[in-house]
C-alpha cells in the first residue's frame, strides 16, 4: 500500500511518499481501507517530536473508509460496512488496522469525508464543554481558536446547550462565517485584545468556561478572561510556545484548570465515550451538527497538507484523500 510516512520528527518535509507493507490483520482488529484522513493537530505534534517505535513509521489519529477485512472475534461490524476509525497511529496510509471498539460504524448516507471530522473533533470539544466544563444553559464560554476543526465543534454544541458564545479567531472573514454556526461575540485576537474584549461583552464579569486548544501566553489570557470561579478545559498546544504558562492566578479567582485528552479518555473509559461517539456520528448525520471541510489534498501531498495546517489558514477540518 501507499503510505506517506518519516524516518525522523521535523517539520512537514520529513513526510515521504512510500509502498510500505499492508498491515497484518490479528484477532479482534478491522483492516479499513480508507477513503478520508481526518489530520489532526496532534498529528502535527507527534510528527515534530514525538518518539515513535521504528521506521518508516505512519503518523496519524482518525480516518473513515469501508471495512476491507475483519479479524477473528469481531462481531459488532462487518466487511463492506462504512466506518471511522481512531487509532493511535497509522491514519495517513491507504490501509490501517484497528482494534475493533475503536472502529464506529457509519450511517448510511453519511460521506466518509464528513465522518472523518467527527470522533476526535466532536468528542474532544464535547468533553471540554460538559463532561471536564460543566457547561449549564445561560452560561457564557469562551472558545479560543473558533475556526479549528474542535473550536467548531465546540461553538456548535455549546450554542444547542444554550450558552452564550464567545470566540476568538485571526481575522474577521473566519469570525463572519463562525456567526453561522453559532458564535455570538466575535474576537479577532490579531487586532483586538482578547481579555479586554470579554471585559466588555461579559460587563466586566468573565466567562463561566473557557476552551483553550492553544495553551502558552494564549492561556494566559484565558485565565484572565474567566469569571470567578470560572473554569478552563485546556486541550492543546497549538502555540507551540516553549516557555511554560503562568497559571499563578487561578488561585486568586478560585479557578479551576483541567487538562483534556479524548484519546486518553477513550482509552480509559470506553463505555462513556463509545456512547458518546455513536450519539455525535448520529447528530451530524441527521443535520444537527455540521463538520466543515476547509480543504483536501492527495496522500501523495501529506507533506504540503501539514504546511498548509500550520500556517492557521484553515477553516474547519482539512481532509487527506487516499
Amino acid at each position: 500500500m501507499k503510505a506517506a510516512v518519516y524516518y525522523e520528527n521535523g517539520g512537514p518535509d520529513v513526510l515521504k511518499y512510500e509502498d510500505v507493507p499492508d498491515p497484518a490483520v490479528r484477532d479482534g482488529e478491522v483492516l479499513l481501507r480508507i477513503e478520508a484522513v481526518g489530520v489532526q493537530g496532534g498529528d502535527l505534534l507527534h510528527r515534530m517530536v514525538s518518539p515513535f517505535p521504528s521506521a518508516p513509521h505512519i503518523v496519524g489519529y482518525q480516518a473513515a473508509g469501508t471495512i476491507a477485512a475483519v479479524g477473528k472475534g469481531v462481531s459488532s461490524v462487518r466487511e463492506g460496512q462504512r466506518a471511522v476509525a481512531f487509532m493511535q497511529s497509522g491514519s495517513h496510509a491507504e490501509l490501517a488496522a484497528i482494534r475493533e471498539r475503536d472502529v464506529y460504524p457509519v450511517p448510511d448516507g453519511l460521506d466518509p469525508r464528513i465522518a472523518a471530522g467527527i470522533p476526535v473533533e466532536f468528542g474532544t470539544a464535547d468533553d471540554c464543554l460538559f463532561e471536564f466544563g460543566r457547561l449549564r444553559a445561560g452560561e457564557t464560554v469562551l472558545i479560543q481558536a473558533a475556526a479549528g476543526g474542535v473550536g467548531l465543534a465546540a461553538v456548535q454544541l455549546a450554542k444547542l446547550a444554550g450558552a452564550q458564545v464567545l470566540g476568538t479567531a485571526s481575522s474577521d472573514e473566519k469570525l463572519a462565517r463562525l456567526a453561522s454556526y453559532g458564535l455570538d461575540h466575535a474576537i479577532n485576537y490579531k487586532t483586538s485584545d482578547v481579555v479586554s474584549s470579554v471585559q466588555e461583552i461579559t460587563g466586566g464579569r468573565g466567562v463561566d468556561l473557557v476552551v483553550d486548544p492553544v495553551g502558552g501566553s494564549t492561556l494566559e489570557g484565558s485565565i484572565a478572561s474567566l469569571a470567578y470561579r470560572g473554569r478552563i478545559s485546556w486541550v492543546g498546544q497549538a502555540g507551540r510556545e516553549p516557555r511554560p504558562p503562568h497559571i499563578g492566578p487561578l488561585m486568586v479567582k478560585s479557578a479551576s484548570l483541567n487538562g483534556v485528552y479524548f484519546g486518553g479518555e477513550m482509552e480509559h473509559d470506553p463505555a462513556r465515550t463509545r456512547t458518546l461517539v455513536e450519539n455525535l456520528i448520529n447528530r451530524v448525520a441527521g443535520g444537527e451538527l455540521t463538520v466543515v471541510i476547509d480543504r483536501e489534498f492527495p496522500l501523495a501531498e501529506a507533506a504540503e497538507c501539514h504546511r498548509y495546517i500550520e500556517s492557521r489558514a484553515a477553516f474547519g477540518r482539512v481532509l487527506l484523500i487516499p
